[in-house]
């Protein structure tokens, strides 16, 4: 590491800590858009730190997953508004990913419904869970998934340049508070809601 590096990296924290003193940061807003075809294939990339990351725990949790596998998939199925889910374990965190239409609560709300007994199941395994039953907490549940979901960044903070005066402010402060972001995301049909995919291609429910 070099001495202008070293001298970069300390002068880091107070500079943050500046701008967000100066500046404080506004997240990005989120709901629905006037335009049909942004609120289809949504992403959610949910970040669940492990309780315990030791590979037995693992093994339990990953033993429990494929228990409640099949009431997960008829569940997501009953949503409708499903795209694509699917369970990873990433650098210590069990990750659920999925595309869904529509609105981001609504989303939540069938997914308590369809598969909030296999939730819970899961989230005992999870640092700082919510209540359960997720069912007779929904709105806490709610909340718990936005705050644990990876911000996805908005197009116009998302240049990013190595001089450090030169980069965005907004960008900077948006990853200092969020430690998982998505930063691209690539639609190959992005005007086709699940339903409308299904139907054309006679898939059914």
């Amino acid at each position: 590491m070099t001495i202008t590096t070293r001298l970069k990296n300390l002068l880091v924290r107070p500079l943050i800590a500046f701008w967000k003193w100066r500046d404080p940061p506004q997240p990005p807003p989120s709901g629905f858009s006037m335009n049909p075809t942004d609120n289809v294939q949504i992403p959610m990339n949910l970040v669940m730190p492990l309780r315990d990351t030791s590979p037995i725990e693992r093994a339990y949790m990953v033993q429990d997953l494929v228990g409640v596998v099949e009431e997960v998939i008829v569940g997501l199925d009953n949503t409708q508004v499903v795209h694509v889910g699917r369970f990873d374990i990433v650098d210590g965190n069990l990750c659920m990913f999925s595309l869904y239409d529509g609105d981001f609560s609504n989303y939540i709300r069938d997914f308590i419904y369809n598969v909030g007994g296999a939730f819970d199941t899961l989230l005992q395994y999870i640092a700082d869970p919510p209540r359960t039953p997720v069912e007779q907490h929904p709105d806490e549940f709610i909340d718990w998934v936005r705050a644990h979901d990876a911000l996805r960044l908005p197009e116009d903070v998302a240049t990013v340049s190595d001089d450090l005066v030169k980069l965005p402010r907004r960008l900077a402060l948006l990853l200092d508070d969020n430690p998982n972001v998505q930063l691209f995301l690539y639609r190959s049909t992005p005007g086709f809601s699940a339903a409308q995919i299904r139907d054309a291609l006679k898939v059914g429910w």
